[in-house]
């Protein structure tokens, strides 16, 4: 446990909890650990967790009495407070602009698109014991071939990050989501060379150790052995449109 004021609370298994977590740890940033967990047993959805985040969802911080959800903005938050290196999210008015332009779009393209792909090829079958129809699988994957496209096109062209010659909080950002398909068994970097020299080079940025560490708990998530959620969890992933296919 550190002595620091700030206290993360974090399910790795989340996509955002992750870019939070390696960001964090990269830049050496002291902090409390508290560990969720979300499908297990559903602590998010306590009272005593409502005290830090009113929308019950991770990842969530606490700095002092100061208390933020979105983990994008809790990148921006922690790179101005611990004066990180000016890569990750650079001085530099165009360079900036692209990370920025980045976090805008993958709201509604990687990040959902990413999730798709977990839910039904993952989630809905281990945890809700239903088999997604093979129509629907087939429209999700094609959404997400289309963003990995864009992505690639647009935000990463020839460069070697999304922002230019070093890695940005933008690149954290958009691995975790990508991260997430792989988990469900989708190879993305294998018909897409570009994509996978770019993954390279951000786990030298931030160190192969800790990216694995931070990736370990998704990547054996088949393999896990679940309980029944909790009624009111329960509940909620039922309430997702996927379910209801």
């Amino acid at each position: 446990m550190s002595s620091s004021e700030l206290t993360l609370y974090l399910d790795l298994l989340s996509q955002p909890c992750r870019s939070v977590y390696i960001f964090a740890k990269a830049n050496r940033i002291p902090f409390n650990y508290c560990k969720l967990q979300l499908l297990k047993a559903g602590e998010h959805l306590t009272q005593e967790f409502g005290k830090v985040s009113v929308l019950h969802k991770v990842p969530a911080l606490k700095d002092g009495n100061f208390t933020m959800a979105e983990s994008t903005a809790m990148l921006l938050y922690l790179a101005r407070k611990y004066k990180t290196p000016n890569h990750w999210y650079p001085s530099d008015l165009q360079k900036r602009a692209r990370v920025d332009e980045y976090l805008a779009w993958q709201h509604t393209n990687t990040r959902p698109h990413g999730s798709k792909v977990f839910w039904t090829k993952c989630v809905s079958p281990t945890i809700l014991g239903k088999e997604v129809p093979s129509e629907k699988m087939n429209a999700v994957m094609a959404e997400f071939v289309t963003t990995m496209n864009n992505f690639e096109e647009k935000f990463l062209g020839n460069k070697p990050f999304i922002a230019g010659d070093e890695i940005s909080v933008a690149d954290l950002v958009a691995i975790v989501e990508i991260m997430q398909v792989i988990a469900s068994g989708v190879n993305v970097f294998e018909e897409r060379p570009k994509l996978g020299s770019w993954k390279q080079r951000l786990v030298e940025a931030v160190g192969e150790e800790l990216f694995l560490e931070a990736h370990e708990w998704i990547l054996s998530f088949s393999k896990q052995k679940f309980d029944p959620p909790p009624p009111e969890l329960l509940q909620r992933l039922r309430s997702n449109p996927l379910y209801n296919h």
